[in-house]
């Protein structure tokens, strides 16, 4: 995999849903010389256009919102309550940092009742996210100068390598994002037969809502969604339960909680990946949900959807983890199906 470091800014940069501003813009600066057409419509959805030959479009999606906080009060002595945006699991919240985006942006440290002063039936529940404060180490009026209630809290995470792996914050779905850039990239000097829209989409984490949005403005013939998936491929996971593998290949999507794939995007996928020779599994996420959904229904008439995912372990926790050649894998799959989208036969067969 290359450009490690671009994938480490891209996790990196805060983009709670609804607060995608930051990360939009860098993604502009990187995409800018790439495409033909940025249009950014009233939702905040990124839409990068590649014009092709011919009238049909191809949409590509990947969100750029990562699963968040937001401030609902802020007590007399500064501690700080707030909602989640998207779903997260609560036990890995305990004495983890986070920043507030303020005035300025603000550590802060998840906070709960110590274990000393618990009752013993308290000892054995999980914390619940309503159990939750945050303390920022100030005093309340000097919070209160910098934070309000609607301000934005993401995760305090740094990006490390471990081994064949990377391991960060905000993988989902930043490692898609980083897919999608770098797919724009390997795409500039190609000629391409159909319009290509990459998108990156804003408020996937709390309902696909900038995908419905932008999908209902494009009206893609064909779509791919980009985004991770779970691997469970952890001790104490029966073969049936894994749904992929970190190491196993780039994962193309057969359904989720939402969607069920047109089995013939799912066909091509794998017809690709065989002829190119690139590693890849089938997915079968039976909970949960992607912009996929989104794509596939809110298309005049419907979109021709299908999606890749890479495999990510300790999803929708504090960090998250991929491997670096699913995600090479992922980039070379999703280019070659750009292009071999217009050649295929997409008649019921």
């Amino acid at each position: 995999m290359r450009n490690i470091a671009l994938l480490e800014k891209v996790c990196q940069i805060p983009g709670a849903p609804g607060f995608e501003q930051r990360i939009r813009a860098f993604i502009t600066e990187e995409i800018k010389d790439c495409v033909d057409e940025i249009q950014t419509d009233a939702m905040g959805n990124l839409i990068a256009i590649k014009k092709g030959k011919e009238s049909k479009k191809t949409m590509i999606a990947a969100h750029m919102d990562e699963i968040s906080f937001i401030v609902t009060h802020i007590d007399d002595d500064g501690f700080i309550k707030f909602h989640t945006l998207g779903g997260f699991d609560p036990k890995t919240l305990t004495a983890q940092r986070v920043i507030i985006h303020g005035t300025k942006d603000i550590i802060g440290v998840m906070g709960t009742k110590p274990i000393h002063v618990m009752q013993p039936e308290e000892r054995s529940k999980a914390p619940k996210i309503v159990d939750f404060f945050i303390d920022t180490g100030l005093s309340a009026d000097k919070v209160k100068k910098i934070v309000s209630v609607g301000d934005p809290i993401t995760r305090e995470r740094s990006f490390i390598e471990m081994g064949d792996t990377v391991n960060s914050k905000s993988i989902d779905n930043r490692v898609s994002v980083f897919i999608l850039i770098e797919a724009l990239k390997k795409l500039k000097k190609k000629k391409l037969a159909y319009d290509l829209y990459g998108v990156f989409t804003v408020q996937e984490e709390i309902g696909l809502r900038g995908a419905i949005a932008s999908s209902s403005g494009i009206n893609p013939d064909f779509s791919i969604n980009l985004d991770v998936t779970l691997a469970y491929d952890l001790p104490g996971a029966a073969p049936h339960e894994r749904c992929t593998s970190l190491g196993g290949g780039t994962a193309i999507k057969v359904l989720d909680g939402m969607t069920v794939c047109d089995y013939r995007m799912v066909r091509m996928m794998k017809e690709v990946a065989k002829k190119k020779k690139i590693k890849h599994q089938l997915e079968v996420l039976t909970a949960g949900g992607t912009d996929t959904a989104a794509m596939q229904r809110h298309s005049n008439g419907g979109s021709i959807a299908g999606g890749i995912s890479i495999p990510c372990r300790y999803l929708h926790q504090v960090i998250e983890m991929a491997h670096k050649q699913d995600i090479q894998d992922s980039i070379d799959l999703l280019c070659h199906c750009v292009e071999a989208i217009p050649k295929y036969d997409w008649t019921f067969r």
